[in-house]
């Protein structure tokens, strides 16, 4: 299991790249994103109705408290890891993230606080260079290949050479 913790959502400042760092998380095999900081229920609400639309069991949920959920997947024995440009590369660390079974991926928003740093397991950076958290993240992820399979989707792409091909269950 993957799940993805947001830290520091803030409205308005964040609402599009929080909601890309969910709908990337979900495309690319985590199985939840806890969101923390200022609470928006149209952001849940966003990638939620994107998981409903598009099949899977990928679900978007709130918690004021990130320290909070480190610590509880701290006891439950998953592997934290925090994205963040100060790490060490992927490369050298990505065998051993592998060997998880679950893992707690922490993308920061805001400023993020030492005290995450010495909370994970591992501070991982895909480049020591200014970057895009949806990039880190979706670099991560491709680099688990995780595929996951999107069951009960009422709209389906069907790959093309050219052109666009969507599939939508009938709406009854």
């Amino acid at each position: 299991m993957i799940v993805v913790l947001r830290l520091g959502h803030r409205l308005k400042r964040d609402e599009r790249l929080s909601t890309h760092v969910g709908l990337a998380s979900r495309a690319l095999g985590a199985d939840k994103i806890i969101y923390s900081g200022d609470k928006d229920e149209k952001l849940l609400g966003s990638v939620n109705d994107v998981s409903q639309r598009f099949g899977g069991s990928f679900k978007a949920v709130y918690e004021s408290s990130w320290k909070k959920i480190m610590n509880v997947y701290k006891k439950k024995k998953y592997c934290i890891v925090h994205l963040t440009m100060y790490g060490m590369p992927l490369k050298t660390r990505l065998s051993r993230i592998k060997k998880s079974k679950n893992i707690l991926v922490i993308v920061g928003s805001e400023k993020v606080p030492g005290e995450v740093y010495h909370l994970s397991d591992f501070n991982i950076s895909i480049t020591n260079q200014p970057h895009s958290e949806v990039a880190a993240l979706s670099i991560l992820l491709n680099s688990l290949s995780r595929e996951k399979k999107f069951s009960k989707a009422k709209i389906k792409i069907v790959p093309q050479e050219g052109g666009k091909k969507v599939v939508e269950k009938d709406r009854k």
